[in-house]
């Protein structure tokens, strides 16, 4: 399917420079363009690939002026990044949805099947389930006793959801994922660690993404809950009792123990680690491989282990490299003053 220059700037309300009647067919990073291809331009670290680039359209910002001749016809936009996400929200609409249930589907009898569902060869569906209107269920993805799926909803191959889980409308769950495993729940014995039953449940409400192989445990009690429009990168635990707030975001390989709470509108990037029962506010921003030990309150920046505000870790991280010899010049002038000492005792 091919779309004109025109075509995309009406749609994305945007200003074109060059040829209008420019089309293109498939979508191309600026720095690997090629004809017939659409990229953007949104940071300026990729400018000089505008020059060279073989792309036929590519989208910029309004403020965008080209220092040399440009042969891409451009569209300038408020913010081309969101304008490549529209047309890439369109683009994936538009291709043909998979509807219909599998004879190789095992779909128990007291299970409830909405309406334009998709259920792959090798699915399960156990007894008592529910499963919304226009949902994609694909092959191998495994549904536990009544457990419910809402409308417009995608499990991926191999994703696995636990008896009495709750998953809501419009979400996406990748390969791999696992809702509603036991918590790492274990009392200590003379015998050993004695299991700890979790009685709990897994909800997810609408507009939820989890990535390929996250897990996200069952509540010992009560229920883990994570909120609407949460988005959860691959690789990453939530244990059980957690609770992530509205439009929290995190990237991979990240943890988060056992009750913590988690507020909305957080960006947690990879491989932050949160220790559980604390709290965290909303709006918080946490830096890669940082470790939050306790509570911390809305709106802050946190870098590091114990996690602190970035610029005093920049300055932190910059003394570190320095101890070695700070501390052969602590050496030093340690036996200088033993020197100094002994010749005022004589």
């Amino acid at each position: 399917m091919e779309f004109s220059a025109k075509q995309i700037a009406e749609y994305i309300h945007g200003e074109i420079v060059g040829n209008e009647n420019a089309t293109v067919h498939t979508f191309a990073k600026i720095e690997e363009g090629v004809p017939g291809a659409i990229s953007f331009l949104s940071n300026p670290k990729y400018t000089h690939y505008i020059y060279t680039t073989q792309s036929t359209i590519v989208l910029v910002n309004k403020d965008f002026e080209p220092e040399q001749p440009v042969s891409a016809t451009l569209i300038k936009v408020d913010n081309a990044y969101e304008s490549l996400a529209q047309l890439l929200t369109l683009y994936e609409q538009s291709k043909p949805k998979k509807t219909g249930i599998d004879p190789l589907a095992s779909i128990a009898p007291t299970a409830k099947i909405g309406k334009d569902v998709y259920i792959g060869p090798f699915a399960c569906i156990e007894e008592g389930v529910e499963i919304g209107d226009n949902a994609c269920i694909h092959p191998h993805a495994t549904v536990g006793s009544h457990a419910k799926i809402g409308n417009n909803t995608t499990l991926y191959p191999h994703v696995t959801i636990y008896q009495d889980c709750r998953v809501g409308n419009n979400c996406i769950l990748h390969a791999g994922c696992v809702i509603g495993a036991d918590g790492f729940g274990f009392a200590p014995s003379a015998e050993g660690y004695d299991k700890i039953p979790q009685i709990g449940i897994v909800v997810i409400e609408g507009n939820v993404e989890i990535g390929a192989n996250t897990c996200v445990d069952r509540a010992t009690m009560g229920a883990t809950i994570i909120h609407k429009g949460v988005k959860l990168d691959n690789l990453i635990q939530i244990a059980h009792n957690v609770e992530i707030g509205s439009h929290t975001v995190m990237a991979s390989q990240g943890g988060v123990a056992g009750s913590a709470k988690i507020g909305e509108w957080c960006v947690f990037a990879g491989q932050v680690g949160v220790a559980g029962h604390i709290k965290v506010g909303d709006h918080v921003t946490i830096g890669a491989q940082s470790g939050i030990p306790g509570n911390t309150k809305s709106g802050s920046t946190l870098m590091g282990y114990p996690a602190i505000d970035p610029k005093l870790f920049a300055r932190s991280a910059v003394i570190y490299k320095k101890l070695p010899d700070m501390y052969e010049d602590m050496r030093r002038m340690q036996k200088e003053l033993e020197e100094l000492k002994k010749q005022l005792n004589k």
